[in-house]
């Protein structure tokens, strides 16, 4: 592990600055002591101006929300991604405004202060750049505790952000910091591991690759030239970040002083090795109140961090709400912030209007229902969605339907017997060249709900191109929907891109389930994905695996039709969350032919979270 910069004299350019127009006092670069280290977090302080006054009121406290992230507190949203910016609700830009946080002007207006960090080496704060680590989090425990603290401060604080803003909260709130009140996670991973690097063990390298070059690397502390910094206008990424304010650091003491997450998470492949297990917590540790965002078009990235983060929360009061469309807009909707606004009002100032703090008065659980084609990326139309209140999740009325396989590539509802078949494709396919077989229901005779988990069983074999008797196989498995005419319909992913239901990955080495953990269930089979867990995939031998697709939701019509897709690589609807590293699957290993098997003993089948007509 690097040890942290050494950096020339720190220097303390803080700058208050009152701003009558924006109703708020503006302080620039404050510096936040930390506990373990003389380097301190530097963030923007946005305060509310008192209203018989151009000044903020000493005596005036307010609750705080914070953010802290990597993404640069002094970066605009309108530089970051200007594309975005433009389609924000306008109620929520203006010149403070920043990447996947909220904005200064409006929260300020609503009686908040707004606390904006520079992650630990990252930005104007120096220090070791380890993302999603726990030592970045031990320096966002000390932000809350700080912020609790201030003048400023009513003592209550808040976490509220998307995306990286959000998947830090699960990790700070499980330490429990002083002060913290209440997190609102949108769109936020909960588990590194299974989440975001390793789906079902294969490692997500290519979104990867694009975050920590665009996003991250070029706002490291030290880095030169970083405020002339561009990137193609099409998509996020740190331009035009202001210069150190002590200045550039060596090219060498950059690289000693960060760890790459892209070198990092192709070297290590399990649970247990020191790099992924030293950024393990226990969301059973969350006390705190938590609203859990989740959107059913995450499908490759958060979606099932706010499942299991709601699910496997400690707190008492804890709601999970699913939402639909792109994953940078509707945080601003008006009709979303207006829930953001009354949950943090409940415990950030005791004015709860909605019934959050009293358990049984807002429903757990919140359903976005995907009913129709109404196209995708199209805020206005999804709109015409409806939403449904659930006591609990999963939904306790769930009846787990099995679909079988059929070697005529058919999903049919009834146990298929025959004799002894196998349906092959290629092994290694890519988005460019995708290999795989697709497995078509009958049209449905009624409309039918599914939401919930879902989980295949399926019955494969590798014969490798290598003729090594050592192999293994990767399953990359997508859930589509097709309209009467036989049309797929598509939905919302996270940059309004077009994406089927949902997928799901495993790894057959990795396919040791741990069902004697308490977390293990039917239709979510338990993995530890331990080093020790490992078994052998010999060429040509038979391997029964239960594989797990990530939640969905969509109520099928009469006439439409399901596909269950089994490829050997990414396909439509992956996007730029491709698993194609070289190093993570070479040729050598995983190049030949692929099979599942139907016969005596091997039923193939789909199991989906059918929700009954009440």
């Amino acid at each position: 592990m690097a040890a942290e910069i050494q950096t020339p004299p720190l220097r303390d350019l803080q700058e208050t600055t009152p701003d009558p127009s924006n109703n708020l006092t503006f302080i620039k670069n404050i510096s936040i002591p930390l506990k373990a280290s003389p380097l301190p977090i530097r963030a923007n302080v946005y305060i509310p101006l008192s209203s018989s006054s151009s000044s903020s009121s000493p005596s005036a406290k307010y609750p705080v929300l914070v953010t802290y992230g990597p993404y640069g507190k002094d970066i605009p949203y309108s530089t970051f991604h200007h594309g975005s910016f433009g389609e924000v609700n306008p109620e929520h830009r203006s010149k403070y405004s920043a990447w996947e946080t909220p904005d200064p002007v409006y929260w300020c207006r609503e009686g908040y202060v707004v606390v904006r960090a520079d992650e630990r080496g990252l930005g104007q704060s120096p220090g070791l750049l380890d993302t999603m680590s726990r030592g970045t989090s031990e320096c966002f425990f000390d932000v809350v505790e700080w912020c609790a603290e201030q003048s400023w401060s009513s003592g209550k604080v808040g976490l509220l952000g998307i995306s990286y803003y959000a998947g830090s909260q699960w990790r700070v709130a499980a330490r429990r910091p002083k002060g913290l009140a209440a997190i609102i996670p949108w769109e936020g991973m909960s588990d590194y591991y299974r989440d975001r690097c390793r789906h079902g063990g294969i490692y997500s390298n290519k979104f990867i690759n694009i975050w920590w070059t665009r996003q991250v690397l070029t706002n490291q502390y030290g880095r030169a030239g970083r405020s002339k910094i561009e990137f193609p206008p099409d998509g996020p990424g740190a331009r035009g970040q202001e210069e150190t304010i002590e200045g550039d650091l060596p090219e060498d003491v950059l690289v000693a002083n960060r760890r790459d997450q892209t070198q990092d998470n192709e070297a290590n492949r399990f649970r247990d090795d020191e790099y992924y297990a030293s950024k393990e917590f226990r969301l059973e540790d969350i006390e705190v109140p938590v609203l859990s965002v989740a959107n059913w078009g995450g499908i490759l990235l958060h979606l099932r961090g706010n499942v299991l983060g709601y699910t496997h929360a400690g707190s008492k009061l804890k709601y999970l709400r699913f939402i639909t469309g792109r994953h940078d807009l509707p945080f601003y909707y008006s009709e979303e912030v207006e829930i953001q606004k009354s949950f943090l009002n409940a415990f950030l100032k005791g004015q709860d209007t909605v019934g959050w703090s009293e358990p049984g008065r807002v429903a757990p659980v919140t359903v976005t229902l995907r009913k129709g084609n109404l196209g995708f990326n199209d805020a206005e139309k999804e709109k015409a969605y409806a939403k449904r209140e659930e006591s609990a999740w999963p939904i306790p009325r769930t009846q787990y339907t099995n679909f079988f396989l059929t070697p005529d590539l058919g999903l049919a509802r009834e146990k298929q017997s025959g004799a002894s078949e196998k349906v092959g494709y290629r092994a290694l396919g890519t988005l460019d060249n995708p290999q795989l077989v697709q497995f078509t229901s009958q049209p449905f005779e009624k409309e039918t709900e599914i939401t919930g988990h879902i989980v295949a069983y399926l019955n494969v074999s590798s014969v490798p191109e290598s003729g090594e008797t050592e192999t293994d196989i990767d399953l990359f498995l997508t859930l589509r929907h097709l309209d009467a005419a036989g049309k797929e319909i598509f939905y919302t992913g996270t940059a309004g891109d077009p994406v089927p239901l949902c997928k799901g990955w495993l790894r057959v080495s990795n396919r040791k389930v741990h069902d004697e953990n308490p977390k293990h269930r039917p239709w979510l089979p338990h993995r530890e994905y331990l080093s020790t867990d490992i078994l052998p995939v010999n060429a040509g031998e038979v391997y029964g695996v239960e594989v797990e697709l990530w939640p969905t939701n969509v109520v099928v019509d009469l006439g439409n039709k399901i596909v269950l897709e089994v490829s050997s690589g990414d396909t439509q609807g992956s996007g730029i969350f491709q698993h194609n590293s070289e190093t993570d699957r070479p040729p050598a290993k995983f190049a030949g032919q692929n099979y599942i098997h139907f016969g005596a003993g091997l039923d193939n089948y789909i199991t989906l979270p059918v929700i009954p007509v009440e």
